[in-house]
């Protein structure tokens, strides 16, 4: 049997500052540019979770697309949708919120359930903005 990838896509809003606490103003406005603003900003994200494998000869899934909804759900939409990543999400403490950042994070946090329902995560894509994006292969080479 091919392997196969199939992908899940999910939304969630949330706000974020890019800023060091070492740092001065003056620094993190140079290196970070708007997205250090003091009163936060937020973007409209777009999260893709792909999974692969082969079909399951009796259903002909990979994973159950149910299922894997409910763990995207549960272990991220649930935690980040409207919320300020950089005060109220535990997975996110002490990490600054960046695309990159924030994409190993949520890979962390759905590799073992989606792995313990049967599928191999693949690749996570998070979209902050229409125009910049993060694809994560968790440390694998890309397909």
């Amino acid at each position: 049997m091919e392997t196969v990838y199939i992908t899940r896509r999910e939304r969630f809003n949330s706000a974020h500052k890019l800023f060091r606490e070492d740092w001065s103003i003056k620094k993190n406005n140079e290196v970070f540019g708007k997205c250090s603003n003091q009163n936060w900003h937020g973007h409209n994200y777009i999260l893709f979770v792909t999974v692969k494998g082969v079909p399951n000869p009796e259903t002909g899934f990979i994973i159950n697309l149910k299922t894997l909804s409910k763990i995207i759900n549960k272990e991220i939409i649930e935690e980040l949708d409207h919320r300020n990543m950089n005060l109220d999400v535990p997975f996110l403490k002490g990490v600054i919120p960046s695309t990159e950042n924030v994409v190993i994070k949520i890979w962390n946090r759905i590799v073992g359930p989606i792995s313990d329902a049967g599928g191999d995560l693949a690749k996570i894509k998070l979209f902050e903005t229409e125009n910049n994006f993060v694809e994560y292969f968790g440390g694998r080479e890309p397909f």
